[in-house]
């Protein structure tokens, strides 16, 4: 990455470790409310009574097994007779767990000084698309802002309708959320001080204090590449585990980790931001974020996966422009998820 993106990309972003430090602490408000203008109603949501055969998303005895979560969604359709879709068009909004804290993804741009500044992202555009989408205002969102261990447990209690929010599709969490298909493509790395040893995953984390968020990808591979062998025994993976991802950063801004491991393209705009981190050697995964609902979900699911077909063609290289391309450069094709995309019926 050049030194005049980074530049580019600091400029807009936040300005230094003490700004990060202060959005580091709002990270443990969960059930935060951030209303939009053109919203009403009490926020509620709830599951509803909206029965889907476990047939149509992938089976828990299958999950063990399958090697491409990212092609189970449910195929798209533009029918909105659920019973979930009936309640949120009651509502007249969409309720969105989202993040507050991922520079470029789901912030507030501390430059803009208007009061009540909104949340902007990449993800924030793609929640306001599907609002646009199924109540034809694309204001009618109500984010919710949710740590990243929360995430699944939000769509489950109903305190969300869904949750846009960095969220790899992955086996283990299809046998309790339900996926879209996917909307960006991406993979684990390594982020670690410029100065560091650190040269990527595997050897060089030996007698490292590795820092992942609870409840995310990273955290789950970690441990389970320790267990095979994969990676060193030595690394510590398990003292340092907070509830947010931007948490981990902070922690290496201040010493008290010596890598961390997350999405790249999370790392990427973190690295953007702090000139004295950079990502260290090649993703080590291939992975897809998804929009997450509840498992009964069914018919919001295929409705969302008729917006986000239409999205990829017609919004999605926008967005990135605006907000991604100057952390993960003007080539967009390695984040796209594929063309060729499969469903279950």
């Amino acid at each position: 990455m050049s030194a005049v993106r980074r530049l580019r990309a600091g400029l807009r972003g936040w300005g230094g470790v003490g700004t990060m430090v202060v959005l580091c602490a709002l990270t443990v408000v969960f059930a935060l409310v951030l209303p939009v203008s053109g919203t009403r109603g009490d926020g509620a949501t709830g599951t509803g009574g909206e029965s889907v055969a476990r047939s149509s998303q992938a089976r828990a005895d299958e999950c063990d097994t399958m090697d491409d979560p990212e092609n189970q969604s449910l195929r798209p359709s533009s029918d909105e007779s659920g019973p979930i879709i009936a309640r949120i068009r009651k509502n007249d909004f969409i309720t969105v767990g989202v993040d507050q804290n991922s520079y470029g993804w789901g912030y507030r741009d501390p430059n803009n000084t208007t009061a009540g500044a909104e949340l902007e992202g990449f993800d924030i555009d793609l929640a306001h698309h599907i609002a646009d989408e199924i109540l034809g205002d694309p204001d009618k969102v109500r984010f919710r802002a949710v740590p990243t261990n929360q995430r699944i447990p939000a769509i489950e209690s109903g305190q969300v309708d869904m949750v846009v929010r960095t969220m790899t599709i992955s086996c283990t969490r299809m046998r309790e959320v339900a996926f879209s298909q996917p909307y960006f493509k991406t993979g684990q790395q390594v982020l670690a001080p410029k100065s560091s040893t650190v040269k990527g995953y595997g050897r060089t984390l030996a007698g490292k204090r590795v820092c992942s968020a609870s409840g995310s990808t990273a955290w789950e591979i970690l441990k389970a590449d320790q267990k095979s062998g994969k990676l060193p025994a030595s690394a510590d993976i398990t003292s340092v585990n907070p509830p947010n991802q931007l948490d981990c950063l902070v922690r290496l801004q201040l010493g008290e980790v010596d890598a961390v491991v997350t999405d790249g393209a999370l790392a990427a705009s973190q690295a953007a931001q702090d000139p004295t981190v950079d990502l260290m050697g090649e993703p080590f995964t291939t992975e897809y974020y998804g929009v997450a609902m509840h498992l009964e979900a069914e018919a919001l699911v295929r409705r969302v996966n008729q917006v986000l077909e239409e999205y990829l063609k017609d919004g999605w290289q926008a967005s990135y422009n605006t907000w991604l391309s100057a952390t993960l450069g003007d080539n967009s094709a390695d984040s796209r998820p594929p063309a060729d995309q499969k469903y279950r019926d």
